[in-house]
């Protein structure tokens, strides 16, 4: 008996960071998605969706509408697709092609996820009034909400080994949700398609960077490759 909780925690020493961001970055995520796909799959109605929605637009004032409409612009077309293009360019050009095929599986991949799920679940867009910002494809998962958390986690494991972590956590940790309330706000999406976003980004990114790193036996920037 002594001898096995020795060997546990020894196994939680060498490996327990690693066991923890297969849990929380992988397997709860996917379990949520799972969960909202099933909702969404058999047509129900989820019970946040409809609340939240008006709640952000009780909020509706015109400094808002400012305000929204810029992060949802960043959440994707105008900043988080050009930070995606340029972070590959730039590790690739820093000759960093390991976090360089990190980086473009996870951001590439997660968009054409994205596209698929769209297209499978085709859910409609909420319609309780008129967007200033209207958009015109699905609606199941949010693009905007996917991008930005994929870009969020990617650049969060990249930097985990640097000094640069807890910056990029402070600054993903305010721009992820700010763009994610936009949609609401602007009543493109449901709560739900957000919700779904965030979790199959997280889960995709996690399943890369585990590939990628050869389950956590590498780590970003310790050697050229």
């Amino acid at each position: 008996m002594r001898q096995e909780a020795r060997f546990g925690l020894a196994l939680l020493r060498r490996h327990g960071w690693m066991l923890l961001l297969v849990f929380i970055g992988l397997l709860l995520p996917l379990w949520a998605f799972a969960e909202l796909a099933d909702e969404i799959h058999e047509q129900e109605a989820i019970v946040f969706d409809v609340p939240m929605l008006e709640y952000a637009h009780g909020l509706a004032r015109e400094g808002f509408d400012r305000v929204f409409v810029l992060f949802s612009q960043l959440g994707y077309l105008y900043g988080v697709v050009p930070f995606d293009i340029g972070l590959v360019i730039v590790l690739s050009v820093r000759r960093r092609f390991r976090e360089a095929s990190f980086a473009a599986i996870a951001l590439g991949g997660s968009a054409l996820l994205n596209i698929a799920a769209k297209q499978f679940f085709a859910r409609e867009r909420p319609s309780l009034w008129e967007s200033i910002a209207p958009e015109h494809n699905f609606s199941f998962p949010s693009g905007h909400a996917m991008g930005s958390m994929t870009l969020a986690v990617t650049l969060i494991l990249l930097s985990w080994p640097t000094r640069w972590r807890w910056p990029v956590i402070a600054l993903m940790a305010a721009f992820v949700p700010l763009v994610g309330f936009s949609r609401l706000y602007l009543g493109v999406h449901y709560p739900s398609d957000i919700l779904a976003g965030w979790s199959v980004a997280t889960a995709w990114v996690v399943a890369v960077y585990l590939l990628v790193y050869r389950g956590g036996l590498r780590r970003p920037w310790h050697a050229a490759d």
